[in-house]
């Protein structure tokens, strides 16, 4: 630096206010001085640059799962977003217990991060109270988080939206396969596609049935299971509702293996639009994961740019997707 300036006849403090971006130099100077710099093969600190502009130019991206396709699809939104940024993503996976509890109690992006994004990961009270202790914007993708911006789904929607579709096709006997989990903290959207596929039914003047709602652990293995414990019922449902994609799946194939044909005998819809759900030709409901994670990093440039989010909530919306899994119920099929 001290090269450049001596070249340009400037002070050195000169020469890293017109490298950095920073004010206070006229355009004439600055295009001198960077002209000499790129001469003398000169570039500039990213990290110094960003001390001089006072910030740190990286956002901390919190994910339970780096490999699974929805928090992939997310975080690759994300990335994509800041892509033509001056930040930098620094990348926590805490899939367990025990990483979660040392990500909250130890604050390790603490003063190192102008932002943090989390990625559909509930947190408890206390661990809202550690993350105003950074003291940077919060983001949830994939979720709400009190007041902070969000970009989300409206999960209740997408319950409704599958329950209506088999509804419409003259289903009454409707059940649902819901997730549960190893986490500690209740995720929302069990909750709410529950109450989503509850309400298509009232609104159908339908009552819901205990016994056509099971809760299985959230996977294919348990969405194999739901279906088994649903086909054992001595009447058992004509259409199933399945929390996501990949549960569907397992039911799919408990009903393969069963001899049972879908959609003649069983309809059968998921949530989500799992890449492999055009492949195996399930009717859905789509969610845009990666604009999600689009919509997240242009979040995170607002309110780290622009000192706040212009719309900092956001709901995208869902859409059925029929294919082959459904259709009317079979004594329809005269």
């Amino acid at each position: 630096m001290a090269d450049v300036a001596e070249r340009a006849g400037v002070s050195i403090a000169t020469v890293s206010r017109a490298l950095s971006g920073a004010p206070g130099v006229s355009e004439a100077t600055r295009a001198r001085i960077r002209s000499l710099a790129q001469d003398l093969s000169y570039t500039v600190s990213p990290d110094a640059a960003r001390l001089a502009r006072g910030s740190n130019g990286r956002v901390a991206v919190v994910t339970p799962d780096v490999a699974h396709w929805f928090y992939a699809s997310m975080l690759d939104g994300i990335v994509t977003a800041l892509h033509d940024s001056d930040l930098d993503v620094l990348l926590y996976e805490v899939q367990e217990e025990r990483e979660r509890r040392r990500f909250f109690d130890e604050l390790p992006a603490r003063r190192q991060v102008d932002a943090l994004v989390l990625i559909a990961l509930p947190i408890s009270a206390d661990e809202h109270r550690r993350l105003d202790l950074m003291g940077v914007p919060v983001v949830m993708a994939g979720g709400t988080l009190g007041e902070h911006p969000h970009v989300r789904i409206d999960d209740v929607a997408a319950g409704r939206q599958a329950t209506a579709h088999l509804l419409a096709a003259g289903h009454e006997r409707v059940a649902m396969i819901n997730a549960t989990g190893h986490w500690t903290l209740e995720y929302a959207a069990p909750s709410e596609r529950l109450r989503g596929f509850t309400e298509a039914l009232h609104d159908a003047g339908l009552e819901v049935d205990a016994d056509l709602v099971v809760h299985q652990r959230w996977g294919s293995t348990g969405g194999a299971e739901g279906m088994s414990r649903l086909l054992s019922l001595t009447r058992p449902p004509t259409a199933v509702v399945a929390f996501s994609d990949e549960m569907a799946f397992g039911a799919l194939r408990t009903l393969r293996r069963a001899a049972v044909p879908v959609p003649r005998a069983m309809s059968v819809v998921g949530i989500d639009d799992h890449a492999l759900a055009d492949v195996l030709d399930l009717t859905t409901v789509h969610q845009a994961v990666d604009e999600q994670g689009r919509e997240a990093g242009r979040l995170v440039q607002q309110v780290v740019q622009d000192g706040g989010a212009r719309s900092p909530y956001v709901t995208l919306p869902t859409q059925l997707v029929v294919r082959g899994t459904t259709g009317p119920p079979p004594r329809r099929l005269a």
